[in-house]
């Protein structure tokens, strides 16, 4: 894929997401940029979210079938509540084994994973 051209929209997008540990979709990221961007279209904010997820500067991940955004590229698992939706983080450095494992298993690259657990977190198990 051919590098995409910078935009002050792209950038904002981008620093949106990265500041962020909610996991938005893009209703919530376009609604978000828009205080600060009131000319910016939800169509820019999709067609870009897309282009970030697609050169892996973002990580796109669907929850209830809902795309959900990521900022952090890091490798790492998202756990989903069943109960109330929220989205927690874990980072953890079997996240790393199991990538390095499979590469090694399968004798190939790999570059990149996205896994999602689901559960009850701690306060919905309360």
């Amino acid at each position: 894929m051919q590098p995409q051209r910078y935009s002050r929209q792209r950038e904002a997008i981008l620093l949106n997401l990265k500041g962020r540990c909610d996991h938005p979709c893009a209703d919530m990221v376009y609604e978000s940029l828009r205080k600060e961007m009131p000319n910016i279209s939800l169509g820019t904010v999709y067609r870009n979210l897309n282009n970030l997820a697609a050169d892996g500067s973002i990580v796109r991940f669907t929850v209830g079938g809902k795309e959900r955004f990521d900022g952090n590229t890091t490798p790492h698992i998202h756990f989903v509540c069943d109960q109330c939706g929220e989205i927690q983080d874990v980072f953890h450095h079997s996240v790393n084994d199991f990538l390095s494992q499979m590469s090694h298993l399968l004798n190939c690259t790999v570059s990149g994973a996205h896994m999602v657990i689901n559960g009850s977190c701690q306060g919905c198990r309360l």
